[in-house]
């Protein structure tokens, strides 16, 4: 009910933030969408990190959004908890392969899919996947192996790992060098800890929702800003909780007062990371 007294065509920084409804401002997006034109025009393995809650997925999602079809086919795949030869058959199936119950003819029939995607029908083949971090060693030392097409002479995918920054650890370790020196881009994402970038992603969030008037007061978005630690999911939680309040107090704005309530609210159940 919110949205109606505030005149909001939807809630700001929502979960699906893509379009007109992600904010492309920060320095770490910019970068990210180089890197990732830089794969669109010559294949190859990229890696995304940032801590939870930082907006990476979203980015990526914003950014494979934009892709023409039948140009390009994105494959996202976020089940990594599961042993290789399952995650390749779930990337086989978003492909259209029949499944095999054998990694080797599994990997033929999906390179000989990519080989008709991109020769006969000009289709560039984009797969994402999420929680890289969780992928196994064994997973992690098939990959350059299954990344080597045609004795290694051309690449026919490109791929993004997104994860944590835990991610980093397995790929400086020495057994994974051959797949380190696959990886074409590199990309990290900070939280937004520049207050004045945090604020312009706030204001960007509800003028994308057709907010007209200021509709948070300054006390309010330095106590968002604090307690998010720059964190957009976590903001967008206590903004849209913030609303709520304001909407069921009667008021045309959030002060101070109704973002502490929405900060108790998010917050306060919320389990806080443990420090090592």
């Amino acid at each position: 009910m919110y949205r109606k007294r505030f005149g909001l065509s939807g809630h700001p920084m929502p979960k699906n933030a893509q379009g007109k409804t992600f904010f492309d401002k920060s320095p770490a997006y910019e970068r990210l969408t180089r890197s990732f034109q830089h794969l669109l025009d010559e294949p190859g393995l990229g890696v995304l990190t940032g801590e939870s809650g930082v907006g990476k997925t979203a980015a990526i999602r914003n950014l494979c959004s934009r892709l023409p079809k039948p140009d390009y086919l994105v494959v996202y795949l976020a089940d990594t908890a599961v042993s290789p030869l399952d995650l390749y058959r779930s990337l086989a199936q978003d492909l259209g392969v029949r499944t095999s119950h054998r990694r080797g003819q599994l990997w033929t029939d999906i390179k000989n899919t990519l080989v008709h995607l991109v020769d006969e029908r000009s289709t560039k083949p984009v797969v994402v996947i999420d929680e890289a971090q969780l992928l196994s060693d064994k997973f992690l030392l098939d990959l350059s192996g299954f990344l080597n097409f045609a004795f290694d002479s051309r690449d026919l995918l490109t791929m993004w790992l997104v994860g944590l920054p835990e991610l980093k650890k397995p790929l400086g370790r020495q057994e994974h060098a051959a797949l380190a020196m696959r990886v074409s881009a590199a990309v990290h994402f900070e939280p937004l800890v520049d207050r004045n970038a945090f604020i312009a992603a706030v204001a960007a969030s509800l003028a994308a929702v057709g907010a007209r008037d200021k509709i948070v007061a300054e006390p309010a978005l330095d106590l968002l800003f604090r307690q998010s630690r720059g964190l957009l999911r976590v903001a967008g939680k206590l903004l849209r909780s913030a609303l709520r309040f304001a909407h069921e107090r009667d008021q045309s704005f959030v002060d101070e007062a109704t973002m502490a309530l929405a900060v108790d609210e998010v917050l306060s159940a919320a389990p806080r990371p443990q420090k090592a």
